[in-house]
């Protein structure tokens, strides 16, 4: 394969998500559990965990360093959040992965990286927790990256198959594939594809125009549309919307593709109602509902 296919009605229809009369109790729209955070940025945290409720997902469960949880715990009263011990740079101490693996083997999506600053720390933590939650559908965003570029690690995401969606933007994507931006953005899709065959994952290239790439060479793509959504916060927000859905049973691949529409047609909103530019990532999150109810117009 080597063409995209441009991410429309009708693809969406193609790839459905359940709907509110197949999901009217909480516990059939799952549980997601976040693995996010730091001292530095908190907010990366909420605003994922919050728009993974948006997207309709039953309940989530955030697990942060100790310094942020009781904040995020009064902050987020319809999240059950979990103290974990930290490194000395603030991260989640990797010792933590068994009690994080069995939570999250309890939950129906796993959602790592958004926030989290201590890069060795995230990488050995994800790495490890990516190994004994193997069947658990997981989004890494962010610092949770990292984990995939470690020696060793390509046969661990190979064995998640394609349960797992990452959501990098340009300069993570190289540092993942260990190459050049330039080199990124010369062919986005190009890249996407890379890293969907090595990593055996749904990879959302995130930038102006954002691909989708599935590990078979299933390509899709939608432009971003408004300058507004490239801001502090909104990756987390993507990243949120995604596991919301694989919460609720979606297919990582429809997963994606929804999670993409839904932020692009929030910020759309935003734009129309605010201004294309100026907006604030949560701001995005109550447009999600709005979307879902109408997703198609």
């Amino acid at each position: 394969m080597t063409g995209s296919v441009m991410l429309t009605p009708a693809v969406l229809r193609q790839h459905p998500i359940p709907g509110p009369e197949e999901q009217g109790d909480k516990e059939a729209r799952g549980r997601v559990l976040v693995v996010a955070g730091s001292p530095e940025v908190p907010g990366a945290a909420l605003l994922a965990a919050t728009a993974a409720l948006r997207a309709g997902a039953g309940k989530v469960q955030l697990a942060v360093p100790a310094a942020i949880a009781l904040p995020l715990a009064v902050a987020m009263p319809e999240a059950r959040v979990f103290s974990m011990a930290e490194t000395t740079s603030g991260g989640i101490d990797p010792g933590e992965t068994e009690l994080l693996a069995a939570r999250g083997r309890d939950c129906r999506a796993i959602l790592a990286g958004p926030g989290m600053m201590d890069h060795e720390a995230a990488a050995t933590l994800i790495t490890a927790l990516l190994r004994q939650t193997g069947q658990t559908p997981a989004v890494l965003d962010a610092v949770a990256l990292a984990g995939l570029s470690q020696s060793g690690v390509d046969q661990c995401a190979a064995d998640h198959g394609a349960r797992a969606v990452i959501t990098p933007h340009p300069g993570e994507m190289a540092r993942l594939l260990d190459t050049d931006i330039a080199d990124i953005e010369a062919d986005p899709l190009a890249s996407a594809r890379r890293a969907a065959t090595r990593f055996g994952v749904i990879a959302v290239l995130k930038s102006a125009r954002t691909h989708i790439v599935g590990p078979d060479g299933a390509a899709f793509h939608l432009d971003e549309g408004d300058i507004g959504l490239a801001t502090a916060g909104s990756g987390d927000v993507l990243a949120g919307i995604i596991a919301g859905l694989l919460a609720r049973g979606a297919s990582p691949l429809g997963a994606a593709l929804w999670g993409v529409h839904l932020h692009r047609e929030a910020g759309a909103r935003l734009a129309r109602d605010i201004g294309p530019l100026g907006y604030l990532a949560r701001e995005l999150l109550t447009e999600i509902p709005r979307v879902l109810n109408n997703p198609y117009v």
